[in-house]
């Protein structure tokens, strides 16, 4: 059954990093701005339904092998994404991008290994849901207003960092509802920040540069969970020189893939 989720996990990313690379295409060539010109769009609409196929397989080989397997295979939608995004645009992907966005992957499933599992159900207060969405709001308005000044690649990785973020706190207060923490505001309040990051980032695909955009986000969506599992559910988080290592490691990567990566746009700034 580990083959079989690993497998799974791996056509999930597949089909997650294609849904990613046919947004950022029609993201970056939409001559009007929005979500509702691109919501217009069929080729971004079919990158929606594209990234929930594999959200869906991710979540079925979770139920089939442990998550020491299916995380590092999600992972591999960067590793995926990139050449599918430079097929789009018409060019080879460079050597470079591809070890800095490699440097990236050995990284983050570093990181995703080393944190602890949680020892029981998620719990929340109706405060702790208010602290929640206010840290991710003003840690998104921030990432925001720096990428006004940034340059090009930094504003893609800003704005991409932001929708992580609010991403990141969309799926903590998911996981406290799944975890049997029912309120029935909590539903109410999923919406808003989930319709954010994916404005900030449809933002940041067309500011160009994919591979920073999305390796942005796949970094900081789940460190974003479990800081917020560290702060408000009461999570451990990991500990020694390692997980400092793979953060370095990460970071590298995400720098080295911001020197490399290619500005795919034909629209001007976000």
């Amino acid at each position: 059954m580990t083959v079989l989720a690993a497998a799974i996990a791996l056509v999930g990313s597949l089909f997650f990093a294609l849904g990613a690379a046919l947004q950022q295409f029609e993201a970056a060539g939409s001559v009007k701005r929005g979500l509702l010109a691109l919501l217009r769009r069929p080729r971004w609409l079919a990158g929606g339904a594209s990234i929930l196929a594999g959200g869906g397989l991710h979540i079925v080989a979770l139920g089939l092998g442990p998550l020491t397997v299916v995380q590092p295979m999600g992972v591999a939608s960067l590793l995926f994404a990139l050449p599918i995004t430079a097929a789009l645009h018409g060019r080879r992907p460079a050597r470079t991008e591809l070890a800095a966005a490699g440097v990236v992957a050995v990284g983050l499933i570093g990181l995703v290994l080393m944190v602890p599992e949680s020892a029981g159900p998620a719990r929340l207060d109706p405060d702790g849901v208010l602290v929640l969405l206010g840290v991710a709001g003003i840690a998104a308005v921030l990432l925001w207003a720096g990428a006004k000044v940034a340059s090009p690649a930094g504003r893609a990785a800003l704005l991409a960092t932001s929708s992580g973020v609010l991403y990141g706190a969309t799926a903590t207060l998911m996981r406290v509802l799944v975890d049997g923490g029912w309120n029935w505001w909590y539903l109410l309040a999923l919406p808003a920040p989930a319709l954010l990051a994916l404005v900030m980032l449809q933002r940041a695909y067309a500011v160009g540069h994919f591979g920073v955009s999305f390796a942005s986000l796949q970094i900081a969506d789940p460190l974003t969970a479990v800081a917020f599992g560290a702060l408000l559910l009461g999570e451990p988080l990991p500990t020694g020189a390692a997980p400092v290592a793979a953060a370095l490691l990460t970071a590298a990567g995400t720098v080295a893939l911001a020197r490399t990566s290619p500005l795919e746009a034909r629209n001007g700034p976000a």
